[in-house]
C-alpha cells in the first residue's frame, strides 16, 4: 500500500537524485558527515574512485524490498535475489534502480552490477538506508 504524501514523496526523491549526481560524478576530493545525502562517495584513498551509493528499500509495514538479479526470474527466490539496489533514474515521484548481486567470496567489492532494473512509486517507499559507498564493475 502506498501512502500518496506528495512531500515524502519530494523528500525520498529529492535524496536519491542527489545521490544519482554524485555516481554520475564521481569524486573522493571532500570530507564531511557519513550521511545519505552527503556530497561525495568515499571508496578511501587506497582504492579506486567509488561509482556507487547502493542503497536498501523499505516498504510500509517496514519490508525491505527485495528484486531478482536477472531478468528471467518472476519471483525472488532466495539465491537468485537481492535487496541491495542502485538508483539509475529519478522522474518526479518515480524512480528507476538497478539491482546489485553479491559478488564472490573474497571478491574486492561487495557488489556486481546486474542488467535487472526496476521503476517504483516513491510514494510507496518509506526508508531509504544507504550502504557504505562503493566501486562496481560494469557501471
Amino acid at each position: 500500500m502506498c501512502n500518496n504524501d506528495q512531500e515524502s514523496c519530494a523528500k525520498m526523491a529529492e535524496i536519491l537524485a542527489i545521490i544519482n549526481v554524485l555516481q554520475q560524478n564521481a569524486c573522493t576530493s571532500e570530507t564531511c558527515l557519513d550521511t545519505c545525502d552527503r556530497s561525495f562517495l568515499n571508496c578511501g584513498i587506497t582504492s579506486l574512485v567509488c561509482n556507487t551509493r547502493p542503497v536498501m528499500l523499505y516498504l510500509n509495514g517496514g519490508t525491505a524490498l527485495a528484486m531478482p538479479t536477472t531478468k528471467t526470474d518472476t519471483i525472488c527466490p532466495a539465491d537468485t535475489c537481492s535487496n541491495v539496489f542502485r538508483v539509475e533514474k529519478i522522474d518526479g515521484c518515480v524512480a528507476t534502480f538497478r539491482v546489485l548481486a553479491p559478488s564472490e567470496e573474497g571478491a574486492e567489492y561487495p557488489y556486481v552490477s546486474t542488467n535487472s532494473f526496476f521503476t517504483m512509486n516513491l510514494n510507496c517507499l518509506c526508508v531509504l538506508r544507504c550502504l557504505a559507498d562503493t566501486y562496481v564493475e560494469g557501471i
